[in-house]
């Protein structure tokens, strides 16, 4: 088996790891103290679908600040993590002492082969800068028979969430010609064929619907300019655009007690490893 360092060799592409660790652990503890938990009924609906328990080997792939990991924990499983952000590391170890959580990018995992039951990626593979890479490695390590689960956004005229989303377009500096958009992988179909091109086998892909709430108007904008592109739009257009864009979108979901509640869904693949 190659070494971290011979496989980092042979990329014909830049790890994104280094500049994606910077943006979403610039606001680490708002995210895991406000934005995290929005995810939960996601990573919830993923350990019943893979019936994780005591026996259960985990890998969170882009485990950020280990919230999904705590989950699996409390139901018995072996867990480990990676993620590129150092900040958001440091939270996970604060909530799993004695977890093995690694520092790097998705495209080179310092993991034995078949070395996990399940392996997870919420909302991470697609940040990768060759997310079928990042998926191979996710399959090298996971024993033959076990899973692999790929979350990303859910249909985008669904859900009201894609407002939020919407919002940060014009504050962010102008995409690469081509680059794919935050819902390319939402259309039907494009999860099975990522996974296909990484050698994994579809197995089913579920909806999982995770509303957003939030108590006041400036824990929302704390939550949602948590997040690594809502870090990026800021740097490029400042915090008080970044601010007025979310207190705009915001606006529509404001209850009579000045609570929010925005309805969004997250879509996940799970698939196979073959023996």
């Amino acid at each position: 088996m190659m070494t971290v360092s011979e496989k980092t060799q042979t990329h014909d592409y830049k790890l994104s790891g280094e500049a994606n660790g910077r943006i979403w652990g610039a606001r680490a503890a708002d995210w895991a103290t406000i934005q995290e938990e929005q995810c939960a009924p996601a990573y919830h609906a993923v350990f019943d679908k893979a019936v994780v328990g005591s026996e259960t080997r985990l890998l969170d792939a882009g485990c950020g600040a280990g919230m999904a990991l705590q989950f699996a924990a409390d139901l018995g499983a072996h867990v480990a993590g990676m993620d590129a952000s150092a900040a958001l590391l440091e939270v996970a170890r604060d909530r799993l002492p004695g977890a093995r959580l690694e520092h790097g990018d998705l495209e080179v995992l310092p993991f034995d082969d078949n070395a996990f039951d399940v392996v997870t990626g919420f909302n991470s593979f697609q940040y990768a800068a060759d997310p079928v890479a990042a998926l191979v490695e996710a399959r090298r390590v996971t024993r033959p028979g076990g899973k692999v689960f790929i979350m990303t956004w859910g249909e985008p005229g669904s859900m009201e969430a894609t407002a939020l989303v919407a919002a940060l377009k014009p504050l962010l500096p102008p995409s690469p010609p081509h680059a794919a958009g935050p819902f390319a992988l939402s259309e039907p179909g494009k999860l099975e064929a990522l996974a296909a091109s990484a050698g994994l086998t579809a197995l089913g892909v579920f909806d999982v619907s995770a509303p957003w709430r939030y108590p006041d108007l400036g824990t929302a904008q704390r939550g949602l300019g948590s997040s690594g592109v809502a870090v990026k739009a800021a740097e490029f257009s400042g915090q008080s655009a970044l601010d007025a864009a979310h207190k705009a979108a915001l606006a529509p979901f404001r209850k009579p007690d000045g609570s929010y509640r925005i309805g969004a869904t997250f879509r996940v693949l799970m698939a196979g490893v073959q023996g």
